[in-house]
């Protein structure tokens, strides 16, 4: 998600702090799922056929680890993520990546309706400065603390990568 199209970013340390998390996890056996967005709209950088669809190499998938990819922007849509993790007796789910007000957000959302223990990991997460319906301008970091802020404690439990690791 390095697309210019798509403005300045937040957070650039979330993708290290991505991969702390997936060491971690791989070292204490955790199951880990990738999720991936394959847009089918076609101006999006997420279609297979764009840069911008690619998984970075510092976060990418590892022996048997399963992508699962997605359409729209909840995990849970359209996908066997629940069944996954339902079938690998998980009970909590940590999420990281991005975009927070979109993929980061509606899959929070789902997984806390669906039961499951929600993490969203506030600095292995990010998103781009936006515009609304009438124009404003709202800073990325503006827009990441606010769609966390509406996740915390109604959806999800946020934290930071050293408290998780910690």
């Amino acid at each position: 998600m390095d697309e210019p199209r798509l403005g300045r970013r937040n957070n650039p340390d979330a993708e290290r702090n991505i991969a702390r998390l997936l060491a971690e996890w791989r070292t204490r056996g955790r199951p880990i799922f990738h999720v991936q967005h394959m847009s089918t709209r076609p101006d999006s950088p997420l279609r297979s056929d764009q840069p911008g669809n690619a998984i970075k190499r510092i976060v990418a998938p590892q022996g048997e680890e399963p992508v699962i990819p997605k359409t729209v922007n909840c995990a849970f849509v359209g996908t066997d993520l629940e069944a996954r993790l339902r079938a690998a007796g998980v009970h909590t789910v940590v999420i990281v990546g991005l975009t927070t007000q979109h993929c980061i957000s509606s899959t929070a959302r789902m997984a806390s309706d669906l039961g499951f223990a929600t993490v969203v990991v506030d600095d292995a997460t990010a998103t781009h400065d936006s515009r609304s319906y009438d124009g404003s301008y709202y800073p990325a970091e503006v827009v990441h603390a606010v769609s966390l802020a509406s996740l915390h404690g109604e959806f999800a439990m946020i934290v930071q990568t050293d408290q998780l690791l910690g």
